[in-house]
């Protein structure tokens, strides 16, 4: 299990066939070029039409085409921002491919199968999956990746790192978040593997070929943008990032709109009993997306993020340096994250495919026979001294 206040779970799905008050004062750094050219940008923003909403401001800190976080830099390993299991050992992801194939095989082996990614980071937890189906090409002879990634840089990142330009480095290279990649200098979307399956790169779901798939998304969701509300003495409010006209050293603050918001209308149950509640409607979309795939082409998902089960009301974070970081500092520069509401996916997954879970990553991972590879890892290390 990770931090106590952040649990990485596993979540499966499948089927076989404008008042303003103040409530929070933050305030923004200008020492970094990109955090000051996007705060300009929010400003603007805020003064022409108002207070924006939370998932209207983490949409620009990290995917703002000119500024955004993730598009034109590595954001990952020792160098970075924060490191992610597949960086870890490869064992994660290659036990995620023995899932996949299981999963396949439980559906009746069809004769094609598309194995999706979304948000694929790096492509290290990609590169593991495909090593894995290298070594039952006699069994799954129609395979293909599809990666959903919006980002530029990543893109270049896991074209590297698939074909094979990019294998020189070693896993978790912490000295490559600086941009020392070698990438790949072609521009097509679409290429071969070195393991000799073909990839192709999508920026958007609904944009991956149907067919019998199976979805994995990886701290996926918890990067998605989420709508806050609050509970007050006259219902439910939206919480709003508006502008520090207090002159603070953000910039920015979190307030209170005095009245609904068509967001703050939709998106809260009536039957809610907690004060403050975290709403992510891309993900409801997505996972509504995923079900209807599931259901009408057959497939699998797999969902591993920090979440709760519904029990949990403040957890949006930034994270910069490995460190937690003022959500409203130097925006563009820091990554921004709120635990995944697995009871929310469970409900928007509807009734049409059934649901797994959350486990926890720990459980998922030991039912997988993460301990018997460890040991064969150990022996095998443990003969090779023995012969040296």
């Amino acid at each position: 299990m990770m931090q106590s206040f952040r649990r990485k779970c596993i979540f499966a799905c499948s089927c076989f066939l404008t008042g303003r008050k103040a409530v929070l004062k933050n305030t923004f750094s200008t020492t970094n070029k990109s955090g000051s050219e996007l705060a300009r940008f929010l400003h603007s923003k805020i003064k022409l039409s108002g207070p924006i909403s939370i998932a209207q401001y983490m949409k620009e800190c990290l995917t703002n085409p000119r500024y955004g976080y993730y598009m034109h830099r590595d954001v990952f390993g020792r160098d970075g921002d924060f490191i992610t299991s597949p960086e870890i050992s490869q064992m994660f992801g290659e036990l995620i491919g023995i899932w996949i194939l299981n999963e396949w095989m439980q559906a009746g082996s069809p004769p094609r199968l598309h194995i999706v990614e979304l948000g694929p980071g790096r492509g290290t937890l990609a590169e593991d999956v495909l090593r894995v189906f290298s070594k039952f090409n006699h069994l799954v002879k129609d395979v293909s990746l599809h990666l959903v990634e919006v980002s530029p840089k990543m893109r270049e990142l896991q074209k590297a790192k698939l074909s094979g330009a990019g294998k020189e480095e070693h896993r978790g290279n912490m000295g490559a978040g600086k941009g020392e990649h070698k990438i790949l200098e072609s521009p097509s979307e679409e290429i071969v593997s070195r393991f000799g399956i073909p990839v192709t790169w999508h920026y958007n779901l609904n944009d991956v070929p149907r067919g019998f798939s199976c979805f994995i998304a990886h701290e996926f969701f918890d990067a998605l943008p989420v709508h806050i509300f609050q509970r007050s003495e006259r219902g439910w409010r939206e919480i709003l990032v508006d502008i520090d006209e207090d002159g603070g050293p953000h910039g920015l603050r979190f307030v209170l709109a005095h009245a609904k918001t068509a967001s703050s209308v939709v998106y809260i149950n009536e039957i809610e009993k907690r004060d403050r509640v975290e709403v992510c409607p891309e993900a409801g979309v997505i996972i509504q997306n995923l079900a209807q795939r599931i259901r009408e082409d057959g497939g699998s998902a797999l969902i591993a993020d920090y979440g709760h089960d519904g029990d949990k009301d403040d957890t949006l974070r930034g994270f910069k340096d490995h460190k937690l970081h003022d959500v409203l500092s130097e925006p563009g520069t820091a990554d921004l994250t709120a635990d995944v509401d697995f009871s929310y996916l469970r409900l928007m997954s509807g009734l049409s495919v059934d649901t797994y879970g959350p486990i926890t990553q720990n459980y998922f991972l030991r039912n997988m026979g993460i301990e018997t590879r460890l040991k064969e890892d150990f022996l095998a290390g443990s003969q090779k001294l023995k012969t040296w």
